[in-house]
């Protein structure tokens, strides 16, 4: 997996179904093969791949429209050049 795909989980999580984002954590954290995770859920092999690619889908279209992951950084950069102080402070907020 990108590990892009593990951070813009860490943002977007929320916004699917709870049987989705189980699928994706089994899948991506947990190494689960998608007919194990189809035996688990009583779902064919297929359906758990469709839901994994729809949300991979998702991830990138949610991303492309808020550019939270990709501001985080931005911001990270920026905070490579203010004082320790500061740089707590604002972290703090982000």
């Amino acid at each position: 997996m990108n590990l892009n795909y593990s951070y813009l989980f860490d943002y977007y999580g929320e916004l699917f179904t709870d049987k989705q984002k189980e699928y994706f954590i089994d899948y991506y954290f947990n190494n689960l093969t998608l007919q194990e995770i189809a035996d688990n859920n009583n779902v064919s092999r297929n359906a758990v791949h469709k839901n994994l690619k729809e949300m991979l889908s998702k991830l990138d279209y949610y991303e492309e429209k808020l550019n939270l992951y990709s501001n985080k950084q931005k911001i990270e950069k920026l905070l490579e050049n203010v004082d320790v102080d500061t740089k707590k402070k604002i972290e703090e907020l982000i």
